[in-house]
């Protein structure tokens, strides 16, 4: 396995990716929180531009997600919680595969750990595949 920015090179199979992951997560009882076309094309060329779209790969790519290192402004307000720290923290957004690997949450927190081991990440209420995910890495819920 092994993690590297995504390229232009990548967009094709990148948007394969993410098809196939929307169609498993209406299959799973998950429509709407990226419905027929989320991620658009013009935010996956926006985040390999801004060089924060990975991919993981061995002899293919299998996966896709987002990470950064900016403030995310949905963060600036949480209701009925707060965060554990106010320091500067990584978030993951935009995980999918195209099914072909498990685990592949756990191999992005192991690579973006190496940047910062505080992180935070956030799903659809609806994706309760993700959040057993999220809760499996042991991430708090805020």
């Amino acid at each position: 396995m092994a993690v590297r920015k995504a390229t232009m090179q990548d967009l094709d199979t990148i948007l394969e990716i993410y098809a196939y992951a929307r169609k498993q997560m209406k299959l799973n009882g998950n429509p709407n929180q990226w419905g027929d076309n989320r991620p658009g094309k013009d935010v996956i060329i926006k985040d390999i531009e801004n060089e924060e779209l990975f991919v993981l790969e061995d002899d293919t790519i299998y996966g896709v997600f987002m990470f950064t290192m900016k403030g995310e402004p949905t963060y600036q307000v949480i209701y009925e919680g707060k965060w554990i720290g106010d320091d500067q923290y990584g978030t993951i957004h935009k995980v999918a595969s195209n099914g072909t690997h498990k685990g592949i949450l756990h191999e992005i927190v192991m690579f973006v750990e190496k940047t910062t081991k505080h992180l935070r990440i956030d799903t659809h209420h609806d994706n309760h595949i993700m959040q057993h995910c999220i809760t499996k890495e042991g991430f708090t819920y805020c």
